[in-house]
Parts: C-alpha cells; sequence; structure tokens
C-alpha cells in the first residue's frame, strides 16, 4: 500500500510540475533573430492551412520550430504567435486558436 501510495505521488509531482512549467515565461535579454523563411510543402489538402512555425524553450534557449499545415478548427481563427518585450525582457507568446466572429 505505501508502495503504491509512493508511486502515485511520484507521478502525481511530474504532473504538477509540467503543469506549471508549461505555463511559465520564460525571458530572454536579446531576442532570438528572425530565421530565414523556408519553403512551405505543398497543402495535403484544400482544407488545410499554413501555421507559420514557432519559438518553443527547450534546453535553456529559444529554438524555432518549423511550421506545419493544419486542419482549421470550425469556428476558431489562428493569432500567430509573436514576441512580447517587459522590463523584464523578451519572452515567446504561443500562436493560439481563438473563437472566430
Amino acid at each position: 500500500m505505501k508502495k503504491n501510495f509512493s508511486k502515485v505521488l511520484f507521478v502525481f509531482a511530474i504532473a504538477m510540475g509540467m503543469h506549471f512549467t508549461s505555463g511559465a515565461q520564460m525571458y530572454v535579454k536579446v531576442r532570438p533573430a528572425e530565421t530565414v523563411v523556408v519553403t512551405r510543402p505543398p497543402a495535403p489538402s484544400a482544407r488545410h492551412i499554413w501555421i507559420e512555425g514557432e519559438w518553443v524553450w527547450r534546453g535553456g534557449a529559444y529554438v524555432r520550430e518549423p511550421g506545419r499545415w493544419v486542419l482549421p478548427k470550425r469556428g476558431y481563427v489562428w493569432v500567430p504567435g509573436h514576441w512580447k518585450s517587459t522590463r523584464r525582457g523578451w519572452y515567446w507568446i504561443p500562436g493560439h486558436w481563438r473563437r472566430g466572429r
């Protein structure tokens, strides 16, 4: 019983750590330079839309993830990610789906 409780507690602690770090804003003094625009691969279908690449925090630095084709969510519009400047430095606001009008 005690062994199972320890396992459950361990899994819970990992899950909570992932929850809190996933929404954390990671600041940098100088934002990364924009990368060269890459050629888009052909769309899988006429319904797909292109989502530009995003910056993600990995290994102690922002790295650029490539763009991708996605099927849009019905009733939603894609809001592209962007850099935000604050007194603490720059941080990336990820792109997200927003309910359309």
